[in-house]
């Protein structure tokens, strides 16, 4: 992609998306940080992380001498993102947030506000994932597809994440970060004197959910749904629960007054039932033999 001068970069407040920042502005690009605010809802101690996360997000696009920039997306993240997230734990499935926002927000909204309203050639992450344009689409190709690729750091990977992103998106993405590990990427921040992205502890698990438990929060959502959990094996109900959506599929639950560990197998949204067998392997199982019949057809 030849010509690439003004690069729109994610700035999240954390070490990946402030390390990809830097790697950009030493490549010589004129780059342009925004923090996207995606959730504004106080978390169980009562303090919006988003405002925290927007100040570190500033605090680096200073230190780096770019142009710092903040654009609100709270409406279509809960219309688009979180509204779907519930329908689907509703329904008895067991959404992920990270492949929707990646949809519909940051490689859609955010992608058009980046090249439509800043005039962007390119837009960069702080991904753990590698194309095959390379990280700074130096290889780019206007007739051809791009691929993406697992990054260098297995553990970090997230391309499973960014596999509902569609090729228009894609092609005109920087990785810069998909060829090192995140120790490495920790101490390239270290080393460029931001320390204070550095040391922060690592984000875990869904983000407006914060360190809360998960029961607690979807309660505030979805009404209880009572139903019952019944033995596979016996047909024997063994205990009740308030809702499917607390449960997914494989998870052990505990089912007060059983001596055995149960394992949630199945899951009837109709009828709220909660099928549960005693052993993991019997989930296992029954996944492969459905994979394999569907190969065959």
């Amino acid at each position: 992609m030849n010509g690439i001068k003004k690069v729109v970069c994610g700035i999240s407040g954390g070490v990946d998306s402030s390390v990809a920042a830097m790697m950009l502005a030493k490549k010589g690009y004129e780059v342009v940080g925004v923090f996207m605010r995606n959730w504004d809802v106080t978390n169980e101690v009562g303090v919006c992380m988003a405002d925290r996360e927007a100040e570190d997000a500033e605090r680096t696009c200073k230190h780096l001498d770019i142009r710092f920039q903040e654009v609100n997306f709270v409406k279509e993240y809960w219309n688009d993102v979180f509204s779907e997230f519930l329908s689907d734990y509703q329904n008895g499935f067991t959404p992920n947030p990270d492949i929707l926002c990646n949809r519909h927000i940051k490689f859609h909204l955010f992608w058009d506000y980046a090249l439509e309203k800043i005039g962007a050639d390119a837009v960069a992450t702080g991904h753990y994932a590698r194309s095959s344009f390379g990280p700074f689409l130096e290889n780019f190709q206007p007739q051809k597809n791009v691929k993406l690729l697992q990054a260098a750091d297995s553990l970090k990977d997230q391309t499973f994440f960014l596999s509902q992103v569609h090729q228009k998106a894609l092609q005109s993405t920087m990785f810069p970060l998909g060829k090192f590990t995140k120790d490495r990427v920790k101490r390239m921040a270290q080393e460029s004197g931001m320390e204070f992205v550095a040391s922060k502890k690592e984000s875990m698990g869904i983000c407006f959910i914060g360190s809360r438990d998960f029961k607690s929060f979807i309660k505030q959502y979805l009404d209880p749904t009572p139903g019952p959990f019944i033995d596979l094996g016996t047909g024997r109900v063994v205990g009740h629960h308030q809702g499917i959506h607390n449960y997914t599929i494989g998870q052990r639950c505990r089912i007060g007054g059983q001596l055995h560990r149960y394992y949630i197998a199945h899951k009837d949204q109709k009828t709220q039932e909660i099928k549960v067998v005693r052993s993991p392997r019997y989930i296992a199982t029954t996944f492969c033999f459905v994979v394999e019949r569907l190969l065959e057809n």
